[in-house]
């Protein structure tokens, strides 16, 4: 007898509730009680003075938020970023959407979605035709603060698909998909770059961003060709540049391992707030100002303690986020795979049960942190002893 089934990527991209009468609710959970800062009639051309003045008071509105979630395809949608947000994120970019198949496909519900605490949130699209980004733009417009258009992505599906980094080369195309938001939305645009080799070429670039409407632009510190974070440090002071240069907020990217590596990039910059990506999907609890034993031994000197908080705590803190806000088991599988990686690295055998599950269901997923705790008991998170203020109960005082 033979049992056919459908591979694991295709379960894995179902949504983590069976229950499909809830699609309805999932796109968006609740309309936001007040509408984000107007720009004006759609259409209008503002002057340089009046959007520069609009978008400082926009983003002066929303608190100037200094800790930022990065987008993450497959990785900063809801549940992650309100873990993020108990754990010290003070807004959250959605992962990457597609303009053309959001505006295509009914399967929008499942790759946005959000609730009334999801909040600051910058909603991003890849395009390369500007009717087609103002479509998607428009269905999210009433539920976000930022329709971003990210310009940054530098993986060879973007090259493939002409978006992302790969418009660094048509950038008659990049204003025009800036303006065609800029003029017909009420809500901000903002933009995500990386930087050219050229410091010129990144001031010349960022200006003509400003000008075509830009409200804020978050910067990479990384060229198109440097992929790997690890390898290629991220050049603060070419952010720095183009802060100076520009009138509107900026935002930095790249070399944070933990929150005194944001301070020292706002310091060294100047810039409004920072992104964390990788980081963040390690150890969601950075911004909270806990770093993981590998970061916390790096500084062993600076009085490092356990803070009272595991990846396995914030593993199941995600996991029952997940079953209030659904969303594909694909995106899932994922985080626990970063957030218990630790333990995955002292007990693979465990790992190798999460790799061989195709159908994933949460008492399978609780059952593998129940697992690796018995195993091998805890994998804290450490924080600073001087600043340590939640090493008694970290959950009940930042629930407070």
């Amino acid at each position: 007898m033979t049992i056919t089934s459908n591979p694991p990527q295709v379960r894995d991209d179902l949504l983590c509730s069976d229950q499909q009468q809830q699609q309805s609710d999932l796109q968006i959970e609740k309309p936001p009680e007040a509408a984000p800062a107007s720009l004006g009639a759609p259409g209008r051309v503002l002057s340089i003075d009046t959007r520069v003045e609009q978008a400082w008071a926009h983003w002066k509105k929303l608190g100037r938020p200094k800790y930022i979630v990065a987008p993450m395809v497959d990785n900063s949608e809801l549940p992650f970023r309100l873990l993020c947000q108990k754990y010290g994120a003070q807004a959250a970019y959605t992962p990457m959407l597609h303009s053309r198949i959001f505006t295509e496909t009914d399967n929008r519900n499942k790759e946005f979605t959000t609730c009334e605490e999801d909040r600051p949130l910058f909603v991003q699209f890849c395009a390369n035709d500007p009717d087609t980004l103002l479509e998607a733009a428009k269905k999210v417009a009433p539920y976000c603060d930022y329709v971003d258009i990210n310009l940054g992505c530098p993986q060879r599906i973007a090259r493939r698909g002409n978006y992302g980094a790969f418009l660094m080369d048509n950038l008659p195309l990049v204003k025009s998909l800036v303006e065609k938001l800029a003029q017909n939305l009420t809500v901000p645009v903002s933009c995500k770059i990386r930087i050219f080799p050229n410091l010129q070429d990144t001031l010349n670039y960022a200006k003509m961003l400003e000008d075509a409407g830009c409200s804020l632009l978050a910067v990479h510190g990384r060229t198109r060709d440097e992929k790997d974070g690890k390898k290629f440090r991220a050049d603060w002071g070419a952010i720095k540049e183009v802060r100076n240069a520009l009138r509107i907020p900026v935002l930095a990217n790249g070399n944070v391992r933990c929150i005194e590596d944001v301070e020292d990039c706002i310091k060294e910059t100047g810039v409004e707030g920072v992104l964390s990506a990788e980081t963040l999907l390690e150890n969601p609890a950075v911004f909270a100002g806990f770093r993981t034993a590998e970061w916390a031994k790096d500084n062993e000197g600076e009085g490092y303690v356990d803070g009272g908080l595991d990846q396995g705590d914030l593993a199941v803190e995600y996991l029952k986020l997940c079953e209030k806000h659904p969303v594909p088991w694909r995106m899932i599988r994922s985080h626990v795979h970063k957030m218990l990686g630790d333990w995955f690295r002292v007990h693979p055998q465990v790992r190798e049960q999460l790799n061989a599950q195709n159908i994933l269901t949460f008492e399978f997923l609780y059952g593998l942190v129940d697992q690796l705790k018995e195993l091998g008991g805890r994998v804290p998170l450490y924080k600073k002893r001087k600043i340590d203020t939640l090493q008694e109960s970290p959950q009940k005082d930042l629930e407070s």
